[in-house]
């Protein structure tokens, strides 16, 4: 009897403690939460503030991606003029110049905004020279004119290969600034140090990437557009050609 009391008594003070145990720890573990919640809010960045922890690089960058943007934006605008032309325009120049119009001809060239129509009106201004001389004169304007549309490619290309480079030249300088700051502490070495130089790393390495793709994609689908236009433009200058030898066969028939 006395055995199962002096039990008794042991294990109603055992939950006690085990309850005054667990009621503290939740008290300790309330202001812990409440700083946790905090600081993850604040670790949570937008896409600018990220930009602003990869240092000056970040503004060269900034710089690239607005160029690129711009030239990509303008030579787009162009090409699509360019490539708008009616899709009965050579058939309307073979009839004005069939039946001897050749100012009716030269309007509807000037009409477009156009390679395909300059090259027709080059043409159609040396007729009665030879047909060597207006052959050349007409590859010569579409050697202006293809060299008109490339103007500014070759610094979208640059920037597509540049911008990535900038970006690892970013990652080398974040490497050195964390471990300067490792050897300048000594003995008392904490992961801020370190963290901080790798983060500016990885954010110029990402800046540099996504300028350059962007850029990379961006020139290549120019560069296609183009030629799809030039070869349109060679299409022409041998429809014209051709066009031009027809009421000579027929004289002569």
């Amino acid at each position: 009897m006395l055995f199962n009391l002096l039990q008794a008594g042991f294990g109603t003070e055992a939950a006690e403690n085990i309850e005054g145990a667990v009621e503290g720890a939740m008290a300790a573990a309330a202001p812990a939460a409440a700083e946790v919640l905090p600081q993850s809010q604040e670790m949570s960045y937008s896409l600018i503030q990220m930009a602003t922890k990869g240092g000056w690089l970040m503004l060269v960058l900034l710089l690239l991606s607005l160029l690129a943007i711009y030239i990509f934006g303008k030579k787009w605008w162009m090409i699509h003029q360019a490539d708008k032309i009616d899709r009965n325009f050579m058939s309307d120049i073979r009839d004005y110049i069939h039946e001897g119009k050749v100012k009716s001809a030269l309007m509807l060239c000037q009409r477009y905004d156009s390679p395909v129509a300059r090259l027709v009106e080059k043409g159609i201004e040396r007729i009665g020279r030879p047909l060597s001389d207006i052959q050349t004169a007409v590859e010569n304007t579409g050697n202006v004119e293809v060299a008109r549309l490339e103007k500014g490619l070759p610094y979208l290309a640059m920037i597509s290969g540049g911008a990535p480079m900038i970006g690892f030249l970013g990652t080398v300088i974040g490497m050195i600034q964390a471990f300067f700051n490792m050897s300048q502490a000594g003995n008392n070495i904490d992961i801020t140090l370190l963290s901080g130089g790798i983060y500016t790393a990885m954010i110029t390495t990402v800046g540099g990437l996504i300028v350059g793709i962007l850029a990379y994609f961006g020139y290549n689908y120019l560069s296609t557009r183009i030629s799809d236009l030039v070869f349109k433009m060679e299409r022409t200058t041998i429809d014209f050609m051709d066009l031009l030898h027809e009421p000579a066969e027929s004289t002569e028939e």
